[in-house]
């Protein structure tokens, strides 16, 4: 049984340049949309067939021990479009079966055997990430990535490309633990076919010591928290390189408005021969040489206002304007 991977990303975002440290003759491609690699370079290759049969026999016929899928989505699209015209729901069945199968193909396949699809991704209505499929067989009745025990994302940051590892929470990524150094990673197939085999100790594989080194290669720890999201870069040197994000000044903090000491001094206060205090223009006077007297506030404390309770069993005073019955003319 070969050791499945599923490879997930928009197009132009690095799945097919993943490829380009794979010698000339070194893997199985199979490419059914015919178009070029985005690099210099050819492979043993299938071009331009949906036809599961076909692409069974050919890898098969290879007795290559690595198996690339390029765009496996179009094994679906491109015939759904050529029977967009059928009636029915018969076109679905036959398009999800096929597609199905192929993934199956793989557990036929000797043990020394990795097989990578390569597809784009489809964003559902909630926001979450999928490999792109037609129909909805595929996605109710089996989750294709539950197929997988390595899914990974391509990820585009300051014009570098890379790999997720590690689920995001909004996507189907996922990685066996301890398999992948950090949690982005150069876009490298290659790396990754040896991780996976050193993993896996199947075939011939490289020894831990070797994978350190090449850890070190691929991982980027600033890349990673940028993804992650856990990080601020700042810059770091005087030059302005562009993609440092600048560090914004900090607010200083308001400084209290200052206030002249309290008691510092005090205006002299004098008492008239009654002994009520009065206010004279004096000179200041140190706080510690006032006199007690001197330190009294002139101004009076307001008093209290005193309620008093109305006595209601009075009667009201006569007034002096109401005319007397007696007293009118008439």
């Amino acid at each position: 049984m070969a050791v499945k991977t599923l490879i997930l990303g928009e197009s132009g975002t690095g799945k097919s340049t993943s490829l380009r440290n794979f010698k000339p003759g070194e893997i199985c491609y199979i490419n059914p949309a015919k178009k070029p690699l985005p690099f210099k370079g050819k492979f043993d290759s299938l071009t331009g067939t949906t036809d599961i049969r076909k692409i069974a026999q050919f890898i098969r016929e290879s007795n290559k021990k690595i198996v690339v899928i390029d765009d496996g989505q179009y094994i679906m699209s491109f015939q759904y479009m050529h029977r967009l015209k059928e009636s029915g729901w018969d076109k679905y069945n036959d398009i999800q079966s096929d597609y199905f199968q192929l993934i199956e193909l793989a557990d036929e396949l000797p043990d020394d055997v990795t097989v990578y699809f390569l597809s784009h991704i489809e964003v559902k209505e909630d926001g979450r990430q999928k490999i792109k499929t037609i129909g909805k067989m595929l996605d109710e009745k089996i989750t294709i990535e539950g197929m997988f025990t390595t899914v990974l994302k391509t990820h585009v940051s300051d014009g570098k490309y890379f790999f997720i590892t590690q689920n995001g929470g909004n996507d189907t990524v996922k990685s066996p633990m301890g398999m992948f150094p950090t949690f982005a990673i150069d876009n490298d197939l290659k790396y990754v076919d040896e991780k996976i085999r050193n993993y896996y100790e199947i075939g011939d594989f490289k020894s831990d010591e070797e994978m350190q080194q090449a850890d070190e290669m691929v991982k980027n720890e600033e890349i990673e928290k940028a993804v992650n999201g856990r990080v601020k870069r700042t810059r770091t040197s005087g030059k302005d390189t562009g993609n440092e994000v600048k560090e914004e000044p900090k607010k200083e903090r308001r400084k209290k408005k200052e206030e002249p000491p309290v008691n510092e001094v005090v205006q002299e206060i004098l008492l008239d021969e009654n002994n009520n205090i009065k206010v004279e223009k004096g000179e200041p006077i140190p706080f510690d040489e006032a006199t007690p007297e001197q330190l009294k506030s002139p101004v009076e404390e307001p008093q209290p206002i005193k309620r008093v309770k109305r006595d209601r069993t009075k009667k009201p005073t006569e007034d002096k304007w109401t005319i007397k019955e007696e007293d009118m003319p008439f």
